[in-house]
């Protein structure tokens, strides 16, 4: 080849690379154009609730107290989070409430003060604006309000809605009611019913009794475990159902898919047609999300932790199936002959000179499906209708008990966390043989 040909073939290569390196840039900006105008993304931004996300995050980390007057009687209850069990008895309130009668004060900090006046009448002192007044005229919300209303106030016929970073006020023709925040998981330990509400540890141990019936120590354990507000005893449980699921669809899979995968390698099934099938069948089966099968299990079975243990057994068959079979594939077959030398039946050759070799890929495989599908078994329960997952769903399906969702989302971090930790150290036992410590 001439040193022309060798210039223009390094000309054109040149040529080619720049186009490409130029076109992969261009197509990913289309692309995401394309997604841009798809996914309406102008519309959405327009659309986006800042209010509503900045309550659900205070919701998260913290908790309210409901200050509620019954315009119609005139009754004021003080409840945390509205709960029954978190109601304080009648005529007793925490200290920034006061009770005076037909008046009603409500110290939310900071200069913020609301009154709760005759004739399902308030006033709400804002530091920084003023003070604001409304009441019920026939079945009218009145208030002094200018006619260019603050972003933070909501006025209609039916309805006042006040929120500033102090607190929220809500006026109707039913009733007045002030919500305020505070840090934590109120009552996360005892109900407001439990005489043990507001002792400190330390008391606990070592102070009197304070139940004659029980111990401070057993009375509290067993107050905190059956607490009717966090249900500690039922997410126990539910925890417990998760792990469940995930372990009877993990190792039931194991075990349906060990025997099958032999009739899948070609080693050991030499007739094409039956690995062909068995092939076809762990890839129907693994091809169908274990969700889509749960959704059918759930049709035909009814919903249950069962149910969603025998969907991850039919979608970890198929998957097991595969990697089984092409660890099968791969034994050395000198080891299976030794065995067979000294007069071995061919179940005791499959036992002795097949299963060692593949058992370390077998067992890594196995733990760590059972580490995902902890994490998966959570969804799965959210449809099955068990363990933590349904708890979770109804907590997020009230729209209001958002703490809750917290405490089941941290549960659920910390269960696959101590999965990854336990499965890690079973397969350096189980596969290595060490412990880890060096």
């Amino acid at each position: 080849m001439t040193d022309t040909a060798l210039y223009a073939t390094a000309d054109r290569s040149f040529a080619r690379k720049r186009l490409i390196a130029f076109a992969i840039p261009a197509v990913i900006l289309l692309y995401l154009a394309y997604v841009f105008l798809a996914f309406d993304i102008p519309g959405l931004a327009q659309r986006a609730r800042l209010d509503n996300a900045q309550t659900l995050m205070a919701d998260i980390y913290s908790y309210k107290t409901h200050v509620t007057r019954d315009n119609r009687s005139g009754e004021v209850t003080v409840a945390i989070e509205g709960e029954r069990r978190g109601t304080y008895p009648q005529g007793q309130a925490p200290d920034w409430v006061s009770l005076e009668g037909a008046r009603t004060v409500i110290d939310l900090g900071g200069g913020n003060r609301v009154t709760f006046l005759p004739d399902a009448a308030l006033s709400f002192e804002i530091a920084g604006y003023g003070t604001v007044t409304a009441r019920i005229d026939g079945r009218q919300v009145v208030a002094d309000l200018p006619e260019d209303l603050p972003d933070w106030v909501s006025l209609s016929r039916s309805r006042l809605d006040l929120r500033t970073p102090a607190g929220r006020v809500s006026l109707t023709r039913n009733r007045t009611e002030v919500f305020r925040y505070a840090f934590g998981w109120e009552l996360f330990f005892f109900t407001l019913d439990s005489p043990y509400h507001g002792v400190s540890p330390a008391a606990l141990a070592f102070g009197p009794q304070l139940d004659p019936a029980r111990s401070n120590l057993a009375g509290a354990w067993a107050d905190f475990w059956g607490n009717a507000m966090w249900h500690h005893a039922d997410v126990a449980w539910a925890i417990f159902e998760t792990i469940l699921m995930a372990f009877l669809g993990t190792f039931g899979a194991a075990i349906v898919a060990l025997p099958l995968a032999f009739l899948a390698a070609k080693n050991f099934a030499p007739l094409r047609s039956l690995r062909f099938l068995f092939r076809r069948i762990f890839d129907f089966q693994r091809g169908v999300d274990a969700l889509i099968w749960t959704i059918l299990l759930s049709r035909a079975f009814g919903p249950g932790p069962l149910t969603g243990a025998l969907a991850i057994l039919l979608t970890d068959t198929g998957s097991f199936g595969k990697i089984f079979s092409e660890a099968l594939e791969n034994v050395d077959k000198k080891q299976i002959d030794g065995v067979t030398s000294t007069g071995a039946k061919p179940v005791q050759r499959y036992r002795f000179g097949v299963i060692p070799q593949v058992t370390p890929v077998l067992l890594s495989q196995v733990l760590y499906f059972l580490e995902s599908n902890t994490r998966s078994a959570t969804i799965i329960g959210a449809i099955t209708g068990g363990g933590i997952g349904l708890l979770l769903t109804q907590a997020m399906i009230t729209q209001k008990d958002w703490e809750e969702v917290t405490y089941y989302i941290v549960l659920v971090v910390l269960m696959v966390m101590a999965m990854d930790s336990l499965s890690g150290w079973l397969r350096r036992r189980l596969i290595r043989g060490d412990d880890g410590g060096h």
